[in-house]
């Protein structure tokens, strides 16, 4: 009786370690698969940023470039 007991929970024990192993892979393929997406992401944001042109703009509430005050016409 008790050889049978211990190869019931042997048998009990494999199925139970077969059915919960194997995740392993698919969730290293998953990471994978994360990390080069979001390094590709990385690099489509930073080619966008090289591509656009930076134009000044001028500011309209700015202090005029000189301090002097023009001369009146006619003088």
């Amino acid at each position: 009786m008790k050889k049978v007991f211990s190869i019931i929970v042997v048998a009990a024990l494999a199925t139970s370690f077969a059915s919960c192993g194997g995740s392993g892979d698919a969730e290293k393929a998953a990471a994978e698969a994360a990390r080069v997406a979001d390094s590709t992401r990385v690099a489509d944001s930073i080619a966008a940023a090289a591509a656009t042109e930076v134009v000044a703009v001028p500011d309209s509430t700015a202090a005029p470039a000189s301090t002097e005050a023009a001369a009146p016409a006619g003088h």
